[in-house]
């Protein structure tokens, strides 16, 4: 019995060891995807509302609303939230120089360096839209190269709106059909 007991304690340690060294792995391996799944659940969380600082918030107001059909999220005396009409995403219009605002926001945007680009199901038709409302197009309606089907007109702010519907490439058209 005691040659039993010192061959079993023999091998108790290796068996201690490996289930210390797997019981590890495994709480690193938890451990690791939780943090990989608290990760993943903090970017699809994430929201993106472009915000740009004018003076000009009711021209833009009308303009959004009245010439894209974007709808007013939210309106004070010196912001402005507004969706687009899927409600897929917002972009807001902020007053400079308001004392309620820190100093990084306070200052108004000169016009120059940004665009923004509206995805639609059918460029053609928001197209023919645009131009049955007088909108005026700064960029004539064309294909790229590259696969985009777009125009292009502007804000009040002078932001260049890229209205585009992708389209695949011939080179992309001919790998799916092969």
């Amino acid at each position: 019995m005691s040659d039993f007991y010192n061959a079993s304690s023999f091998y108790q340690p290796k068996f201690v060891a490996i289930k210390s060294l797997t019981m590890r792995s495994l709480l690193l391996t938890v451990f690791v995807l939780t943090i990989g799944l608290a990760n993943a659940q903090i970017a699809k969380k994430m929201k993106l509302n472009a915000g740009i600082i004018t003076e000009k918030l009711q021209e833009t107001k009308k303009f959004y609303t009245e010439v894209l059909d974007f709808e007013l999220s939210f309106e004070n005396e010196f912001y402005l939230l507004l969706r687009t009409p899927n409600q897929s995403a917002e972009i807001s219009f902020l007053q400079p120089n308001h004392p309620s605002q820190r100093p990084i926001f306070q200052l108004e945007f000169n016009g120059k360096g940004v665009y923004l680009t509206i995805e639609v199901e059918s460029v053609d038709e928001v197209y023919k839209q645009l131009k049955d409302k007088g909108v005026q197009i700064e960029i004539e309606i064309r294909n790229e190269p590259w696969g985009d089907r777009h125009f292009a007109i502007v804000d009040p702010n002078g932001i260049g709106i890229d209205i585009v519907t992708y389209t695949e490439t011939e080179e992309e058209s001919t790998m799916h059909n092969n």
